[in-house]
C-alpha cells in the first residue's frame, strides 16, 4: 500500500524526519560536554543548515507543484480541444442527417 493512500506524502514523511533529525541534533547538543558558547554556536550552525535544507526542499516542492499543474493545464486543454472537435462533428452529422431527410419527405 502506498504512504499517500493512508495520508502520509513523501512531503509529510521527510518533513517528520528533518524534524526529528533537528530534534535528536538539539538534544544531543544541549546534552554534550561543552561550554555554553560552544553548544549555542553549534546549535546555530545547526539551525541554519536544517533552514537552507528545508528552503531548498520547498524550492522544489514548488517547482514540482508548478511542474504538474503546467502538464495538467496542458492535458485539460489537450481535451478541450478534442471536445469541441467531437461537438462541431456531431452538429454537422447532425445537419446533414436534417438536410437529408428533409430531401426524402
Amino acid at each position: 500500500m502506498r504512504h499517500d493512500e493512508e495520508g502520509y506524502g513523501v512531503s509529510s514523511i521527510f518533513l517528520s524526519f528533518l524534524l526529528g533529525g533537528l530534534l535528536g541534533a538539539g538534544a544531543a547538543l544541549l546534552l554534550a560536554p561543552k561550554s555554553g558558547r560552544e553548544t549555542r554556536l553549534r546549535i546555530r550552525e545547526l539551525a541554519d543548515d536544517v533552514k537552507d535544507r528545508a528552503e531548498d526542499y520547498v524550492d522544489q516542492a514548488k517547482s514540482r507543484v508548478t511542474s504538474v499543474l503546467d502538464k495538467g493545464k496542458g492535458f485539460v486543454n489537450e481535451q478541450k480541444s478534442i471536445l469541441t472537435t467531437a461537438v462541431e462533428a456531431g452538429k454537422e452529422a447532425y445537419e446533414k442527417e436534417k438536410e437529408r431527410l428533409a430531401k426524402e419527405q
